[in-house]
């Protein structure tokens, strides 16, 4: 499988390799510490991503803990959102994931991995990328570690996630992805970022609950 924005990725000089089945970068041209001295972007689309439908409390029981609106819960190495009462999404989750949850009763499990392109976007610069297209209050004191917020980013539907002090995923249509990404490295670019792989960012840090 490929992301929507693999032809891109290659014209920025990507390099790729086959990882689970999909088509992953493994390194851009230069050191990706210059693009992470400033903001730096990197294609997430091949995380797994769950939909999971059913009563309040089987989302709840599935997650091990009650999900919040607005925040975004961090367990079992994926992100764990509840967009709806009755329907929740979970981000980064492998293959044991949707398993255990279609054993759990009263949940509905569907794979929309394709369905949802995503991007990281990290460094001190984040917050300044993202005011260039994104009306979403991007401060601290409103969208804290953790915090979950759908809305217009770059004039399409979206959902992000603040994943760290500094580093930001966000969701968006697939079909939208090479435009996306050229929003991004617009914005990127002019404050001397660029593209760089999902390992060169580390990993996420997995508290079972994240906050400020």
């Amino acid at each position: 499988a490929r992301s929507p924005m693999e032809a891109k990725a290659r014209s920025a000089g990507g390099r790729f390799e086959v990882r689970d089945g999909w088509s992953v970068a493994l390194g851009y041209t230069g050191p990706p510490e210059r693009a992470l001295a400033a903001a730096a972007w990197a294609d997430a689309s091949h995380l797994g991503k769950l939909q999971l439908q059913g009563r309040a409390e089987a989302l709840d029981a599935a997650a091990g803990t009650g999900l919040s609106f607005g925040t975004a819960l961090r367990a079992d190495g994926a992100w764990w959102c509840r967009l709806t009462a009755t329907r929740a999404l979970v981000i980064g989750a492998g293959p044991p994931v949707g398993e255990r949850m279609r054993e759990t009763g009263g949940v509905e499990v569907l794979d929309v991995t394709s369905n949802f392109a995503a991007l990281t976007i990290a460094g001190p610069q984040a917050r300044e990328v993202f005011a260039r297209f994104c009306a979403l209050d991007l401060r601290p004191a409103v969208t804290p570690v953790g915090a979950l917020r759908p809305g217009s980013i770059a004039r399409q539907p979206g959902i992000l996630i603040r994943e760290d002090h500094d580093r930001y995923l966000f969701l968006f249509g697939w079909a939208t992805g090479e435009y996306m990404w050229d929003v991004v490295a617009d914005a990127c670019g002019h404050l001397g970022g660029g593209p760089v792989t999902l390992d060169a960012l580390g990993a996420v840090p997995e508290p079972e609950v994240v906050n400020a």
